[in-house]
């Protein structure tokens, strides 16, 4: 495979979940280092690339039924590197004028966003770290693209699991919801493993642990709706991702193999 090139800040060495997520979704904008470490995480969780995939069509449920309830206004938080049906495309389909930023801290997936929003002005990449969420909302860009006297749409789809530590999680998924206006919207998508042996989990702990992130956890569905504490949560809940009012299809994993749960909370 013909490598993408390395932007300055960037070691292509070290493995990068935004870039790992990409192969999943059979993209091409990865290093050596993350197809290694992403067919690692694949023999331990063979279906790794239909969650993925599943994860990508909760956005696009999800984004849908926002706009259609009028929200105009999206924080996609570790958004990832550009793919099909992104927040963007998919909100402004539904509502044009939808503004969209999109934060991660990857070098790589900024320079991606920022060559593919050039000409829409109502769109802007971040530079920001969820694990400093304060700091996040209190950035100049996102204040001047976003008006949060107004409901918003925040959402964090696939990245709490990657926030071991269940308090700081926890703070972190409060300090977003703290800052919704009545009618804003906290989506989540988090992985929910279902039985591994103790060696898949020793030897996915280490695949991740050698990524651009601390490590992974999975929670429960019952830790996932910790989450959206006084928010009114949206019907089903937090279900299986292929649950949340799903499309005529079936489903891409069976109950009980390693999968995602998701919800979105309303704040009233």
């Amino acid at each position: 495979m013909e490598e993408i090139g390395v932007p300055a800040g960037v070691d292509p060495t070290v493995p990068s979940v935004a870039r790992m997520y990409d192969y999943y979704l059979g993209g091409k904008d990865n290093f050596a280092a993350d197809r290694a470490a992403a067919d690692k995480i694949i023999e331990i969780l063979p279906n790794v690339g239909d969650i993925a995939r599943e994860n990508r069509a909760f956005l696009v449920r999800t984004v849908t039924h926002l706009a259609g309830l009028g929200v105009r206004q999206f924080l996609d938080i570790g958004a990832g590197l550009p793919t099909r049906r992104n927040v963007h495309e998919v909100a402004q389909e539904a509502a044009p004028g939808s503004r969209v930023v999109y934060v991660d801290n990857d070098p790589i997936v900024l320079a991606h966003a920022r060559a593919i929003l050039a000409e829409n002005a109502d769109v802007i990449a971040l530079d920001a770290d969820m694990r400093d969420p304060a700091a996040l909302l209190a950035h100049p860009g996102i204040r001047a693209h976003l008006d949060f006297s107004r409901p918003v749409a925040i959402l964090m789809l696939g990245v709490l699991h990657f926030v071991p530590d269940d308090a700081e999680a926890s703070a972190i998924a409060g300090t977003f919801r703290a800052a919704l206006t009545p009618g804003g919207y906290l989506v989540v998508s988090h992985g929910s493993l279902g039985e591994l042996t103790e060696e898949q989990e020793k030897e996915g702990r280490s695949v991740i642990g050698r990524t651009s992130v601390p490590g992974a956890t999975s929670r429960t569905p019952a830790q996932v709706l910790s989450f959206f504490d006084g928010l009114d949560v949206l019907d089903p809940g937090v279900v299986p991702l292929q649950d949340w009012r799903p499309e005529d299809r079936a489903p891409f994993h069976e109950p009980g193999q390693a999968g995602a749960v998701g919800g979105v909370g309303r704040m009233p």
